[in-house]
């Protein structure tokens, strides 16, 4: 293995990543003047643009996110663009989609969908992908993240059926089927103590959901129920502790807690609720 790799690999472990050969892999294809897999026990240094390496891996040692090097994050069955103005689409939010489609019976039906803090705009799409005759309203209060939005709906073909708007959940007067929500749900003590990669490289709006984290819990509780057609769906992530604040909080409403899914570490982490 050369000596710069050799040592890129060391700086990444001194500083205890938690995979450091899969972030030197992604960064050395990156920089790759060939775009074939990276394999570091047999790689060729001279298939390497050097310069543009040793930028990327400083930005890693400097704890930028490997998603938010390259601009790009996987999610369901997509990729999607990400800068520093949205979150990470997160592998746990995907259950929001598996939810989604668990509710559906024909999924050849036309409905009208409502995403609320939409961000990079990964729920909207891969709904709209999914369920091919519906119309999508993806909505969000920054218009930073609302750029993001559109870029990915562009990349993807998809502005026939979705359309982004800068809306509060305040401010919406039509009615959908189904609506969901990957809000900001973590409180402040939360947040101070998250660690650099989310607080320097992740938009604190999209984050901290108020002093309990239970912010838009309420306005959902306050917005949704009129919003929402007759046998439609609600469907929001929630923070790992914070399920019986949010049932306390949707059961002044006349939704029904349909159910709690829990995500791979086994965490309480969406809820669907039913409007009938």
């Amino acid at each position: 293995m050369n000596n710069i790799i050799k040592s890129s690999l060391l700086e990444l472990k001194k500083k205890n990543f938690l995979n450091p050969e899969l972030d030197l892999k992604l960064l050395l294809q990156e920089a790759s003047y060939k775009k074939k897999e990276i394999i570091l026990s047999n790689l060729n240094i001279d298939d390497i643009d050097i310069n543009y390496f040793n930028l990327l891996i400083s930005k890693r040692l400097n704890r930028e996110p490997v998603s938010k090097i390259l601009k790009r994050k996987y999610f369901w069955k997509n990729q999607f663009f990400v800068n520093s103005d949205v979150l990470d689409p997160r592998p746990e939010s995907e259950l929001i989609i598996e939810e989604v489609l668990k509710n559906i019976n024909d999924r050849d039906k036309s409905m009208k969908i409502l995403d609320v803090g939409t961000g990079s705009g990964c729920l909207a799409i891969s709904l709209a992908k999914e369920l091919k005759n519906s119309k999508v309203t993806a909505i969000d209060v920054s218009q930073k993240a609302l750029a993001v939005a559109k870029k990915n709906v562009k990349l993807h073909n998809m502005g026939n059926q979705i359309e982004i708007k800068n809306r509060k959940i305040e401010n919406i007067k039509n009615k959908f089927d189904i609506i969901v929500s990957n809000p900001p749900y973590i409180n402040e003590n939360e947040y101070r103590n998250l660690q650099v990669e989310i607080r320097n490289f992740e938009p604190k709006v999209a984050l901290l959901g108020g002093e309990d984290g239970l912010k838009f819990y309420r306005l959902f509780a306050e917005n949704v129920e009129g919003i929402m057609n007759k046998n439609s769906i609600f469907i929001c992530e929630i923070g790992s502790s914070q399920l019986n604040s949010c049932k306390s909080i949707f059961s002044k409403t006349n939704l029904i807690l349909k159910k709690i899914s829990k995500d791979l570490q086994n965490i309480d982490r969406t809820l669907t609720f039913l409007k009938i």
